[in-house]
């Protein structure tokens, strides 16, 4: 399939550049999703006819990273999932961490301090050199949220695997565009709101058997059952053997969009969608005269008053985040060379 065929499965108003913080849905995603919702509003399923659209999305989770789907469990958030993992980790653990990571990978550490666990924060570049004898697990995100920048992967892993600690990884930034193999991790979490283009309320997080070993399904439920149906009722506990033990209980709809939009992503190969977010990327960049780079997410520092900056794009017609006297820009399958002229012609008259 022609991209120019791919773009128009989407249908976007000129100027979204901010996948960052949410992707716009497939055409495929959308109308599973409106079909479910019409199916909803009158009664003409049973409940389980959503569910096999969770065992879809964790299929092609798993094929996207690399990793069997026996070993990924399903939920909502990236912190929800990462919560076992931090109360599994013993009294007086030591974790090591980006000083500008997004606070969903941070707090679910820092909220056992009363345990004694530490963390130390380090500037990204720093993270593998600052991994020792004393550290517990490592928790990254493989692609910043704030500024784009791209984890040194496996120098981390290599540098954890010396040490014997644990690598945790969030790829809720990277999952859908960046190639990455998450089976070197003990833990890889991703919500699918943003790359992976479903609805808020859908995550995953590969679980190394090795690691399930040590931790306990905290929010166990009968969607983690061995048998779902024949776990509604009563006791005994009767979980599921692999990682579904730590399911959370799926919001149905969100992951009927959830399926169709990652299938997609996996038809068209994450390689072929980094070509072209990052090169949109790179013309943005040389567009304002900076050098190339390789993400698919850019931050620039813009001259002037932030809220003046964020009304200048607004009257531009670009949805872009301004934070803290930076324009973060991320380009996705559906972003194309016009919203990248769009948005250099408004910053640079912001520049003069």
């Amino acid at each position: 399939m022609e991209f120019s065929e791919i773009q128009q499965l989407w249908t976007p108003e000129p100027g979204w550049l901010n996948t960052a913080s949410y992707g716009l849905p497939p055409r495929p995603a959308w109308e599973a999703l409106q079909e479910a919702l019409t199916e909803w509003r009158h009664g003409r399923v049973s409940a389980p006819q959503w569910e096999p659209a969770v065992d879809r999305a964790r299929e092609a989770f798993a094929r996207l990273v690399g990793v069997p789907a026996a070993d990924v469990a399903i939920g909502s958030t990236t912190s929800g999932l990462l919560a076992p993992v931090a109360a599994a980790l013993p009294d007086g653990a030591h974790v090591v961490a980006p000083d500008i990571e997004f606070t969903s990978t941070l707090f679910p550490w820092l909220v056992h301090e009363g345990r004694g666990i530490t963390v130390t924060t380090v500037p990204p570049e720093q993270l593998a050199n600052a991994i020792d004898t004393r550290t517990t697990a490592v928790a990254f995100s493989l692609v910043q949220s704030a500024t784009g920048e791209i984890a040194a992967y496996q120098e981390i892993v290599a540098a954890a695997r010396a040490h014997g600690a644990l690598v945790i990884v969030d790829a809720t930034q990277a999952a859908g565009w960046l190639p990455f193999d998450a089976s070197v991790a003990d833990v890889v979490v991703a919500s699918g709101y943003k790359w992976l283009m479903a609805p808020r309320g859908v995550a995953y997080c590969y679980l190394a058997p090795s690691l399930r070993e040590r931790l306990r399904p905290l929010a166990a439920n009968w969607f983690a059952g061995a048998d779902r149906r024949n776990s509604y009722y009563g006791p005994p506990l009767r979980l599921a053997p692999d990682a579904r033990a730590y399911d959370l209980s799926p919001a149905w709809f969100c992951y009927v969009a959830a399926a169709p939009a990652l299938e997609l992503v996996n038809q068209i190969g994450v390689e072929r969608i980094r070509a072209h977010n990052v090169g949109l990327a790179n013309k943005f960049l040389a567009g304002l005269g900076h050098p190339p780079g390789d993400s698919a997410i850019v931050a620039v520092d813009v001259p002037g008053d932030t809220h003046q900056v964020a009304a200048r794009l607004e009257a531009a017609g670009i949805r872009a985040a301004v934070r803290a006297g930076r324009v973060r820009v991320s380009f996705h399958l559906y972003s194309t060379d016009e919203d990248v002229d769009r948005v250099v012609a408004a910053l640079m008259e912001l520049q003069g």
